[in-house]
């Protein structure tokens, strides 16, 4: 018996193998041929079993494809112990560890081989190269072989070598079985009796390197795009196949596609290019003297554009992307599971599949991420690929969407804009981050009347946001005017998951937007575009619901408001208008979305258009993946220094008196100053009014001048950003000062881009079936690549992060909150619990989570192509202190876009739980040990350490329960937040209840930390942070026995960051920001959102007492002066959103009634009626309009 052994990634040969194994038997009696296909290893041990096996009794070893850290990890052992045992072993197009295992005849990559390896390089595809290097490439190896031919001894192997590459890369069955048999021929033949006598080895079987691929063409490819069916008059689809599995027979995925796309009635050109680059095939077939020939494009291949598997090579695809100018849909099969098993997988797509197939192409520009099809186990042909009849239909149905959309008129076609709506009845109709709504539509409504659309723009802003806010809705008892209503019956034969919405709600149509007979469509309708309000979630206040660990069914009102849309309005189009949204937060997988998964439900096959915030990739992700979202880029308001007002002007003043005394003026002069800086401090509660400083003087009007200078330079956002409406010179100049942009030239063009509209001409430019470049999210003061705005929102390469950068100044951020805990006369921390966003680590390159790695000591294992593969410890003298026990808490939107940094984080704390060091300086493996003793179990368990939502789920609701204020005592914020993250993720990435660990952990916490990296968020300007940092504190308070653990907020928004306690920060953002004229006025000239903003920041005040009782007193008080017992602001706030007004009074007499603050009786009494009075104005306004 020979026994030929194929390791490679994937299965797309297995069929042609066991053909081409078929035919050369006939020569070869005694072959047995095994093809291991890595990718099927991660869901399947046995067959990595079944791999190792094989290979220990190979006699010829073929190894391909192997590139990814966990294949050459599962194989290369093997691999090199079996490597001088067989008859031959050839390795190529694979890791240079796995290269270097070739040894056949008298050639060893393993000895020198350096003319070897530089033609190898020559051979391989890397950024830069042109769109032809693809074919030149191939040219060039089959040059080779001709040109070794004549040359003997050693250079006969080499040329085998580059026969067996020709071979493998055009692989058909006819060419896999000449590779077998140039292989046994030369390496086993007659002197291992396996034949007879020579084997016939017939040169490989030329194909073309670029072609087009249908089922029904003669042969199945061609070189022509005249060989493929037409349909006169109907839009065109470039299709993007892998050569690979065209030549392999193996492409009944690609027909389903194909079919399904045909069935929409359109043209499709399916095309593919040798090489990892598909330029060649585009330039070909889709475009003619520089144009796009086609109406989108979409690649099947599951790979960037330019790099395939390899590398990518982003610039060189947006190039290309750019000059076609179509929709670019990057579709994607399931590469490293079974289709049975993503069916079934609430995850979707594996982290490989995720990253390498889902975020590498975004990098690209690509749009619609979904599965379209992948190995089946139901079939007989298990290893074969299959479509996926459904998705494919759905994607066939979402491009021919594009398409019509591309080849529609503007005049007559309609578009849905969408307004968010959270959280319900409080005045946040039409609220985005940074976004001023209202302003903001009425310009892009104007603008779409301008560019040709059907629409009727109201006359000014206020009578846009009354025709929305007002109209019927006071008749209805609903937040914003009734656009038309849905009879419960008409929804009960419409919607087809009716069953398990009213599993979760109830009967049909509801008690959300509803009367009792009919659901109500929020919004009003402007020729043909209809501006709607989403529906709220429906589990606001609802405090049981809120415990839940899960999601759940959308109301009634909710899926009725899509499909309203979509079937009776008859959009053609989309615009979620601002970040963000309730849509993209549906229960259902992270990526790789299936018909079972709400937010594919619910927007179904309409083209769906984003308005995103440039600094929040993050969140931006989650909705391209899984609502299938294009992003276009908004600025977020430019920024400003904070500066000084009302007694801190006076405060300021005095200082300056102080530090201009002359070196000899008298005690007594310098004692009365004294005296009045102190007071002129304690009416600003900078410093207490006693005990008076006497001779701590210098010190503490030293102190006082820092704080000054610290909020006097502190930088806050400044109003809201308009669409359509440039910052103007000055703020552009405040923006690149902020930014550090010093440079003249470089400034210049930053300005020109600043001073540009790029947003609302994108908008028409996405609307029109264009391709938006792509655009890195982030800050504009950390990267000024978010320059110009209007481009569709990508984060960071996963295989990237965190980046060399990240984890110097990582490491530094965390040395820096050991230095202050420690100056703060804590002892070293055996436990820290650190709060990680997707956010701010897309933002950083990952700089939060080598913080984590830092303190753990450990960082990231990389592998031969510079990816991030996993874990490994630093010796204890380089971090020169024990480890840390670090609990890290993970948004949901972390575990969705990084699940390879989830493993890392993961494998970081069971490699340091296992590592032989003495108890004392690794406080991971001491505490672990001593959860095993007492309670037994695994080492890997009592070393969980990541924790999070269970997949599907996102946040702690600690934010909607202060929001709807139905919690009794400070526990219930604690069990809600252990209900929700309490789901361990380990080394698979998979998560799992583990309480008890969780809880053993909590009670060991000595610091609770979170980061703060943007200037236009703090910790009181949006509920996200002390849902996790707040929620993550008070459930540590509860598992330490009722003791505080130090909470601190890691500022990294300006120079090297610095370290607050929570209560700094709070009190920091409060005098900069809500007691600030230079903020709130800024606000206010936006009116009905500036007032919610303001509201806001009331409301996240109470929420950080609720979860860490960190908030000073006289907060409430200021706050109150300013904003409730101020009769001429009260007035204001109550004209520009009464909604909004009442609830912040509402929210300082809560403060009191949770004991937060204890005003003194006139003033309660003051703030009652003021409160009393915004209500029974609020009240006034109802009964007249329904009057």
């Amino acid at each position: 018996m020979l026994r030929v052994v194929v390791v490679t990634m994937d299965s797309h040969l297995s069929s042609a193998a066991v053909r081409a194994e078929a035919a050369v038997c006939a020569d070869v009696p005694g072959l047995r041929l095994a093809l291991h296909a890595a990718d099927e290893w991660g869901a399947d041990p046995a067959a990595l079993e079944a791999c190792l096996a094989d290979i220990a009794t190979a006699d010829i070893v073929i190894a391909s494809m192997l590139f990814l850290d966990d294949h050459i990890r599962a194989v290369l052992p093997a691999l090199a112990a079996r490597r001088n045992d067989c008859l031959a072993m050839i390795c190529f197009m694979s890791a240079s560890e796995v290269v270097k295992l070739t040894r056949i005849g008298r050639f060893d990559m393993s000895a020198d081989s350096s003319g070897v390896m530089a033609m190898l390089k020559r051979l391989r595809g890397g950024r830069g190269k042109g769109p032809t290097s693809g074919r030149d490439q191939m040219k060039a190896l089959r040059r080779l072989p001709k040109l070794l031919r004549l040359i003997p001894g050693t250079a006969q192997d080499v040329r085998a070598y580059f026969l067996a590459m020709q071979y493998w890369l055009a692989g058909s069955e006819e060419n896999l079985g000449n590779l077998l048999r140039l292989l046994i021929d030369r390496y086993a033949g007659v002197k291992t009796g396996a034949c007879s006598g020579p084997l016939r080895v017939a040169a490989p079987v030329v194909y073309p390197d670029v072609g087009v691929y249908h089922p029904r063409v003669s042969g199945r490819i061609a070189e022509t795009r005249d060989a493929l069916p037409v349909r006169a008059g109907a839009g065109t689809v470039g299709l993007l196949v892998l050569r690979a599995y065209v030549l392999a027979g193996n492409a009944a995925h690609y027909d389903g596609v194909i079919a399904a796309l045909e069935a929409r009635g359109l043209n499709v050109v399916p095309a593919f290019a040798s090489g990892l680059d598909a330029r060649p095939a585009i330039e070909r077939f889709f475009m003619e003297d520089g144009r796009a020939t086609v109406d989108a494009i979409v690649s099947l291949t599951g790979f960037s554009l330019v790099g395939g598997p390899a590398y990518n090579d982003a610039r060189a695809a947006e190039a290309i992307l750019a000059q076609l100018d179509v929709p670019y849909v990057a579709a994607h099969p399931v590469e490293f599971q079974s289709l049975e098993q993503w069916q079934a997988d609430t995850r979707g797509l594996t982290p490989v599949e995720a990253t390498m197939m889902v975020a590498i192409p975004e990098l690209d520009g690509g749009i619609l991420p979904m599965t379209f099809g992948g190995r089946s186990t139901a079939g007989e042909h298990r290893r074969d690929m299959a479509v996926h009849p459904e998705r494919a239909a759905t994607l066939a149905a979402r491009v021919g969407r594009l398409v019509d959309l591309r080849r529609s008129a503007r005049a007559s076609r309609r578009v849905a804009i969408v307004l968010f709506n959270f959280p319900p009845n409080a005045g946040s109709v039409g609220t985005a981050a940074y976004l001023a709504v209202f302003e903001s539509l009425h310009r892009t409504l104007g603008a779409m009347a301008a560019g040709g659309y059907a629409v009727e723009v109201p006359a000014s802003v206020d009578a846009l946001r009354e025709m929305l806010l007002g109209g019927n809705a006071s008749l209805h008892g609903t937040p914003a005017n009734v656009a038309a209503r849905v009879r419960a019956d008409a929804h009960v034969r419409a919607e087809p998951h009716l069953a398990q919405i009213e599993r979760q709600w109830g009967p049909a149509p509801g008690r959300h937007q509803s009367d009792g007979a009919d659901i109500f469509v929020l919004g009003a309708q402007f020729g043909n575009v209809f501006v709607g309000i989403q529906p709220a979630f429906g589990y606001e206040g609802d405090p049981m619901r809120l415990l839940f660990e899960g999601g759940f069914a959308p109301t009634h009102a909710f899926s009725a408001f899509y499909r309203w849309m979509r079937d009776e309005f008859g959009a053609q189009a989309v615009l979620h208008f601002g970040t963000h949204g309730a849509l993209e937060f549906m229960p259902g997988k992270q990526a790789g979305l299936s018909a079972a998964c709400w937010p594919d439900r619910l927007i179904g096959d309409l083209p769906n258009y984003y308005l995103y915030a440039s600094n929040n990739p993050s969140e931006g992700m989650l909705a391209k993946r899984r609502a299938g979202a294009t992003l276009i880029s908004y600025l977020t308001p430019p920024v400003t220094k904070a500066g000084l007002y009302r007694g801190l002007i006076d405060l300021k003043a005095s200082l300056d008196r102080w530090r201009q005394l002359e070196p000899d003026a008298d005690a007594q002069q310098r004692a009365t100053l004294a005296e009045l800086l102190q007071a002129q401090a304690a009416a600003v509660d900078l410093a207490p009014a006693d005990p008076p400083w006497g001779a701590r003087a210098a010190a503490a009007i030293d102190a006082l001048g820092a704080a000054l200078l610290e909020l006097e330079y502190t930088l806050i956002p400044h109003g809201l950003h308009v669409i359509g409406l440039p910052p103007d010179a000055a703020q552009r100049a405040e923006m690149l000062d902020a930014a550090g942009v010093t440079e003249p030239e470089r400034r210049a063009t930053l300005d020109a881009l600043l001073a540009a509209d790029h947003e609302l001409p994108a908008m028409l430019h996405a609307l029109d079936g264009g391709y938006l470049r792509p655009a890195p999210g982030g800050d504009l003061m950390r990267t000024t690549d978010v320059l110009p705005t209007g481009r569709n929102l990508h984060g960071f390469d996963p295989f990237r992060i965190p980046s060399a950068f990240a984890l110097t100044d990582g490491a530094r951020q965390a040395d820096r909150l050991l230095a202050r805990h420690l100056a703060d006369g804590g002892a070293l921390p055996e436990t820290v619990a650190m709060v990680l966003w997707g956010t701010d680590n897309l933002k950083t390159e990952g700089g939060p989570i080598a913080q984590a790695l830092w303190l753990m000591g450990a960082a990231p294992r990389l592998d031969s192509y510079g990816r991030l593969c996993g874990a490994a410890l630093l010796p204890l003298d380089r971090i020169g202190r024990p480890r840390i026990d670090v609990v890290v808490t993970l948004s949901g939107i972390f575990r969705d876009l990084l699940p390879l940094q989830t493993k890392l984080l993961a494998e970081a704390a069971l490699l340091a739980a296992e590592a032989d060091e003495a108890p004392a300086m690794n406080h991971i493996r001491r505490h672990a040990l001593a959860f095993q003793a007492a309670h037994g179990g695994t080492l890997a368990d009592a070393a969980l350490r990541v924790f999070g939502n269970a997949e599907g789920a996102y946040g702690a609701n600690v934010n909607q329960l202060v929001d709807a204020g139905s919690w009794r005592d400070e526990d219930e914020l604690a069990d809600a937040y252990v209900r929700r993250k309490g789901f361990a993720y380990g080394t698979d990435g998979r998560p799992a209840r583990h309480d008890t660990v969780l809880a053993d952990a909590l009670s060991r916490v000595d610091v609770t930390y979170q980061n703060l990296d943007s200037v236009e968020l703090g910790v009181t300007t949006v509920d996200h942070y002390f849902d996790t940092l707040g929620g993550i504190s008070r459930a540590v308070r509860r598992a330490r026995g009722g003791t505080d653990a130090a909470v601190y907020i890691g500022d990294q928004t300006r120079g090297d960051g610095t370290v607050r306690t929570l209560a700094e920060q709070v009190a920091l953002e409060t005098r900069t920001r809500a007691l600030n004229p230079k903020w709130y006025e800024a606000l206010l000239t936006h009116g009905y959102e500036g007032v919610r903003e303001i509201e806001s920041q009331v409301t996240n005040t109470l929420g950080w007492s609720a979860t860490t009782g960190q908030v000073a007193p006289w907060i409430y008080e200021r706050l109150s002066e300013t904003f409730m017992l101020d009769p001429a602001m009260r007035e204001r706030l109550a004209t520009l959103n009464p909604t909004a007004s009442a609830k912040i009074a509402g929210r300082l007499i809560e403060a009191h009634e949770r004991r937060y603050w204890t005003p003194d009786p006139a003033t309660l009494d003051l703030l009652r009626r003021a409160g009393e009075e915004l209500e029974d104005r609020l009240e006034g306004i109802i009964e007249r309009a329904a009057a």
